[in-house]
């Protein structure tokens, strides 16, 4: 019997796809399901059901028919004989399931109702579901639908999967640059990673900045402010991720980082004390990076105290960041505001939580602001063990000068004076320090502004930034330079018995 003029075998048949009611589904493409069977009456009568159900049919006479059919178009579904000369329908699902999955091309057998064995058989090597003979009709219908339902869905599953990926990639690639891989995969991977709120918990906190860094970067091109800044942040970035420490923001010159959160350690203390250890060491090659550059070499000042804050995710439901809030956040600031260039100052609280891994220096105790007791904080000078390291001595020593240099100072808060300008002299000096000989008393810690002049009595047009060392003394106080503009340090030099 010739095949029916409206099944090419060559081609699909096509049609019109159809809602469970029957009304046609517009702008839907058919399913195609291919119908492999030997007996040719079958095959037509089951491919003209499908067609009116809306399929698109593709009619199939035998076992490598089928397999050519599969491998050289696009087949949604097949519906499988198994009793075929040959070449069986076993054969043939054993062959397609070694390219195509369950979940990609369901596969669905027509057996005997006296072969169960077939029906096993087939489910072990792939089969997706079977269909009973003689067959009937509304019964195929619904397992073909239900399959094909089953494959839309996973398809839609892997889409929505693939497009999570893609979301997650460009999340880690675009935070990973701000915040440690832990922060991004608390965020991504967890079901509150992303929900606004937060837990108090025990962390310690590592605050740094660059001493001076503002009067440096009034004297320089901004494409210049940029790379002194990316320098500094890149290779002090580098030694908090090495310590499996979190940058929680940068802020302008000045990084906080935490040691506790997202993931807690039970060294988490010495960890930071021995990270900010290693951020003093690598200032050394910071500045030779900005030498090498033609940029001035920079200060910084460390501090790290231990304290319960609140760790979360903070902000609105349409921009948020994790980070903590607290009295801690503000004590970490007000310490490390005491700390001079080169130096790290640790609380106490640190200490006990580090034991005996710290070598420290003296302890000191400051009256901070908005504080009503006195904070008492020691200087670190290193750390033993497995991130064992010590600073290098920073002072230079003072030596006298073969010519005073005048100089008027101020003190400051920030960007707000504190005290009138005074007069005094650079009686002593280092490219690093000075002793100024004068009447006025500076306060220990101070921040102090100076103005240079040079030998003939003219002000040098820059602003030299430093940190009073010692003070209420009535010969004069020490300071050590935040940042020494070229001008000054040449000066300085010049009037060394060495020059």
């Amino acid at each position: 019997m010739p095949p029916p003029k409206w099944a090419p075998r060559s081609a699909p048949i096509p049609a019109e796809p159809v809602a469970a009611d029957g009304a046609p589904k517009s702008g839907v493409p058919p399913a195609t399901v291919l119908v492999v069977d030997d007996d040719e009456n079958n095959r037509d009568i089951l491919g003209r059901v499908l067609q009116m159900k809306g399929y698109a049919v593709v009619l199939a006479a035998s076992g490598p028919e089928a397999i050519e059919k599969v491998a050289s178009q696009a087949i949604d579904l097949v519906l499988l004989d198994i009793m075929m000369p040959e070449v069986s329908g076993l054969d043939v699902l054993k062959a397609l399931r070694t390219s195509h999955p369950r979940e990609a091309l369901p596969i669905i057998m027509a057996t005997a109702k006296d072969q169960p064995k077939d029906v096993v058989d087939a489910l072990e090597m792939g089969a997706n579901d079977y269909v009973t003979k003689p067959l009937d009709f509304a019964v195929v219908m619904a397992r073909i639908e239900g399959q094909l339902s089953l494959k839309r869905a996973m398809g839609e599953i892997r889409r929505l999967n693939d497009e999570l990926q893609r979301r997650n990639q460009f999340i880690r690639r675009t935070f990973g640059r701000y915040l440690s891989d832990e922060v991004v995969a608390s965020l991504l991977e967890t079901p509150e990673g992303t929900r606004l709120g937060g837990e108090k918990r025990t962390v310690t906190l590592l605050m740094s900045d660059l001493r001076g860094f503002t009067a440096a970067a009034d004297r320089l091109e901004p494409e210049q402010v940029v790379r002194l800044l990316n320098n500094y942040l890149g290779a002090m970035s580098e030694v908090i991720t090495r310590f499996q420490g979190t940058i929680d923001e940068f802020i302008g010159d000045g990084i906080l980082a935490l040691f506790g959160a997202p993931l807690d350690r039970e060294d988490d203390a010495a960890r930071a004390a021995a990270c900010a250890v290693a951020m003093q060491i690598a200032m050394a090659e910071v500045n030779e990076t900005n030498h090498r550059g033609g940029l001035p070499e920079v200060q910084m000042g460390v501090a790290v105290h231990t304290g319960e804050v609140i760790v979360g995710n903070i902000g609105s439901q349409t921009r948020a960041k994790y980070g903590v809030v607290g009295t801690n956040v503000n004590l970490t600031a007000r310490i490390e505001s005491f700390t001079l260039p080169g130096q790290v100052l640790v609380s106490q609280s640190t200490v006990d939580g580090a034991g005996d891994t710290l070598v420290l220096g003296e302890s000191r105790s400051f009256q901070a602001k908005g504080f009503k007791d006195p904070i008492a904080a020691y200087e670190l000078k290193g750390v033993r063990g497995a991130h064992g390291a010590m600073l290098p001595e920073a002072e230079e020593e003072l030596r006298p000068l073969t010519r005073e240099i005048p100089v008027s100072f101020t003190v400051v808060d920030g960007t707000h004076i504190r005290q009138a300008s005074a007069e005094g002299r650079f009686v002593r000096a280092s490219p690093s320090g000075a002793w100024v000989s004068s009447e006025q008393k500076a306060p220990p810690r101070a921040n102090v502004r100076i103005r240079v002049r040079d030998a003939a009595g003219a002000e040098l047009p820059v602003e030299l930034y430093a940190k009073v060392v010692e003070g209420e003394s009535d010969g004069g106080f020490a300071v050590r330079f935040s940042s020494a503009p070229p001008e000054v340090v040449e000066l300085i030099r010049s009037a060394l018995p060495s020059a």
